[in-house]
C-alpha cells in the first residue's frame, strides 16, 4: 500500500488526515494556538501540564504533518480600512473551475474562496474600502472572468466567532460514562 506526501511533506493516511491521529492532548495544543498563535513552547507545556520536550515534539508532529500549515494575525477588516464585507455567491460552466479559481484568487480584496454543492458553486469572501471598490470587484473584475455566468452578492452587515473553536474542549469527545442496561 502507498502513502501519498501530505501538505507538509509527511505521509498521510488519507485526505484530510494526519499521519498520526489526533489525542486529546494534541487538540489542547491547537485550542491554544488557535487563541493565541503566538504562545510559547514553554507556555503550552506549562498550560498543558506536560514537558517542554513532549510540547516541542508535538509542534513539529503537527507542523510537518500539515495539520497546523502557518500562524497569522487576526485582522479586524474594519480597523485596517476595508469597511464593507460581502459573500459572493458565483456560478460557473461546467469544467472551468480550475481555471475560475485561479483567476478569482488574484482578484484584489477577496479573502477567501470555496468550491461548494449546491444552486452556486463558488462562494467567495470579499473585503473592500467602500462599496464602489465592491461594486467594482463584483461587476467588472469578477464578471470578466471567463467561464463565470452569474453571482449573487449579499452584504455583511456584522460578523462573529463561535463561542468554541472545534479545537477547543467542547470539541473533544466526551468520555464514555457507565454503560446503562438495554431494555
Amino acid at each position: 500500500m502507498s502513502q501519498e506526501s501530505g501538505p507538509g511533506g509527511a505521509a498521510a493516511t488519507g485526505p484530510g488526515r494526519s499521519a498520526r491521529p489526533l489525542d486529546d492532548v494534541d487538540r489542547r495544543i491547537l485550542a491554544e494556538l488557535v487563541r493565541d498563535g503566538r504562545t510559547s513552547v514553554r507556555t503550552l507545556a506549562a498550560r498543558l501540564h506536560i514537558s517542554r520536550t513532549n510540547a516541542y515534539a508535538r509542534m513539529e508532529r503537527l507542523l510537518r504533518d500539515g495539520v497546523v500549515t502557518g500562524f497569522r494575525a487576526r485582522v479586524t477588516p474594519e480597523a485596517a480600512g476595508l469597511g464593507t464585507s460581502a459573500y459572493i455567491a458565483i456560478t460557473i460552466e461546467q469544467n472551468t473551475w480550475r481555471e475560475v479559481s485561479a483567476e478569482l484568487a488574484q482578484v484584489r480584496y477577496l479573502e477567501h474562496a470555496a468550491l461548494v454543492g449546491g444552486e452556486h458553486d463558488v462562494l467567495a469572501l470579499v473585503r473592500a474600502p467602500d462599496n464602489a471598490t465592491l461594486r467594482d470587484v463584483v461587476l467588472t473584475r469578477v464578471q470578466s472572468i471567463p467561464g463565470v455566468l452569474s453571482s449573487r452578492t449579499w452584504l455583511v452587515f456584522h460578523e462573529f466567532d463561535g463561542e468554541t473553536s472545534p479545537w477547543g474542549p467542547a470539541a473533544s469527545p466526551p468520555s464514555p460514562g457507565p454503560r446503562r442496561p438495554g431494555p
